[in-house]
């Protein structure tokens, strides 16, 4: 679960969270550039900016338009407004739940994403790996990323309520990152049928509409958590540009509309490249595939020597994840370098 670093045919590789475009510009110095970033699972896409009011970086935000910004979060993943909290990026509010929630065993179903084992490292608990969600049964917080991170698994919302329904008596939290849901496994989101304690669904702003830079995210959360996240965030969590850029992006119905259109696209495209240069699928969202050859470490060094950053994993030298690229100077690129 840790992040950490590992060696792919004598590179150094990258924290599990990707875009560490500064070391591998250390490592492949001669690499034509641009350098194309595969590794993060961002929206290549990303949401166009508008223009927006001065008094939006003059003054501090007011209540009303932390508000409102919530208010949209909660019509986007059909839950309550009141259980709505947002943040400055997802990975803040992992670290704020780590933080202030008593537990002595955090289980997490694996394999994914790293930046759980590094909050609660950071809080003296070690995330123990879980096989299936049965297994997560016995633990004081559960952790469950839907669609999973780096496979694209998705677990069946029935089966992530039953979870709940025996951790809650115990008094356990179950946690349910749903960075990815808004492309694919919407149906099984946990936000429209939230429990009433001891659950919260973390939903990433950045990734879904291409603006990581804002660092903006959103807790779902029962009241009894709810209230303290609001109180481990502090007063003005997010910025002003932030919310209101938030705020008019989550009521665009039609640009995620026809964004998942081209993405599954772009998906279909990469998956079929992918199996041309002698890649096996073994899973992925709208945002990117997870690809398996026995020589992925090998094909990694290729990649980085091209300019090109692919995601590896210290567990798993045999596999690489790809993002999604964007323009023909892009694909002819990437197609050339797995060509080699």
């Amino acid at each position: 679960m840790m992040a950490g670093r590992t060696s792919c045919d004598g590179f150094e590789a990258f924290t599990y969270h990707g875009g560490a475009l500064e070391v591998a510009r250390r490592l492949a110095p001669d690499a034509p550039t641009p350098w194309i970033d595969l590794s993060t699972g961002i929206n290549p896409y990303a949401y166009p900016v508008p223009d927006l009011a001065p008094e939006v970086w003059t003054r501090l935000p007011e209540p009303g338009s932390l508000a409102e910004l919530e208010a949209a979060a909660a019509a986007r993943y059909r839950a309550s407004t009141a259980n709505v909290v947002a943040g400055p990026g997802s990975q803040a509010l992992i670290q704020a739940l780590a933080r202030f929630w008593p537990a002595r065993r955090v289980c997490a179903l694996t394999p994914t994403y790293g930046g759980f084992g590094e909050a609660f490292a950071a809080a003296g608990l070690i995330v123990e790996p879980a096989a299936s969600l049965d297994a997560l049964k016995r633990a004081d917080v559960a952790i469950v990323v839907n669609p999973n991170n780096p496979d694209g698994r998705i677990s069946r919302r029935a089966d992530v309520l039953d979870l709940h329904a025996r951790l809650a008596p115990r008094g356990g939290m179950l946690i349910v990152d749903e960075a990815f849901a808004d492309f694919d496994g919407a149906a099984e989101s946990l936000s429209p049928v939230l429990p009433a304690s001891g659950a919260v669904v973390l939903r990433s702003f950045g990734k879904a509409y291409g603006l990581a830079g804002l660092r903006l995210g959103f807790a779902i959360a029962s009241p009894d958590i709810a209230r303290r996240l609001r109180a481990a965030l502090g007063p003005w969590p997010i910025s002003g540009p932030a919310i209101a850029i938030g705020a008019r992006a989550l009521a665009d119905s039609d640009w995620l509309g026809a964004t998942r259109a081209r993405l599954s696209k772009d998906r279909a495209r990469l998956d079929a490249l992918l199996e041309r240069a002698g890649f096996r699928f073994l899973g992925g969202t709208p945002l990117f595939s997870l690809a398996g050859r026995e020589d992925a470490s090998a094909a990694f060094k290729r990649l980085l020597a091209a300019g090109i950053l692919a995601r590896p994993f210290a567990s798993a030298p045999d596999r690489l994840r790809f993002g999604i690229p964007t323009g023909e100077e892009t694909w002819r690129r990437l197609t050339a370098a797995l060509g080699r």
